[in-house]
């Protein structure tokens, strides 16, 4: 094996995990999952089937990343961060099959505590406040905050290209 998983977490069988990437405690990645290289997720993670997650990406703590998700190289998802992928969830109303692609592309860091609004482009280098709730397409190079998040300023790519 390439990669580390830690014994308290289960990686279903036909899952694709990239070289060098670590899976932390209590961990769950379903079989139709595919996570880049050098990636670190972290403890209680969930990626769904159909999650494609790029190389050098960090996932952090108690975050769920659901079918329909697409994210980018390099992105930091911080702490809790929260994706949806249907727009009117209801319990007794099956949506397998149905659900809205969300793309988190190159470089984006997304805040602690933030919500994700199905559907939406986070467009590269965008960066999410904390607590942000993203309900519309965010630009490259941006900062949003708030509650709907809103642009407060640009963002600068302040790391290296070749990560």
């Amino acid at each position: 094996m390439t990669y580390f998983v830690h014994d308290s977490s289960y990686v279903d069988e036909g899952a694709i995990i990239g070289e060098g990437t670590k899976i932390w405690h209590f961990s769950h990645i379903m079989s139709k999952a595919k996570i880049g290289k050098n990636c670190n997720i972290g403890q209680n993670v969930f990626i769904a089937d159909n999650v494609i997650l790029g190389d050098n990406c960090k996932v952090q703590n108690n975050v769920s990343v659901y079918e329909g998700v697409i994210i980018g190289d390099s992105v930091f998802i911080g702490p809790s961060v929260v994706f949806t992928n249907v727009k009117k969830p209801r319990s007794f109303v099956s949506q397998k099959g149905k659900y809205i692609k969300t793309m988190v592309e190159r470089g984006v860091t997304l805040g602690a505590n933030s919500t994700i609004i199905c559907g939406v482009t986070i467009s590269q280098y965008a960066f999410v406040g904390a607590g942000s709730i993203v309900t519309k397409n965010v630009p490259a190079n941006t900062i949003v905050y708030g509650n709907p998040a809103q642009i407060i300023g640009p963002m600068v790519k302040t790391f290296r290209e070749e990560l």
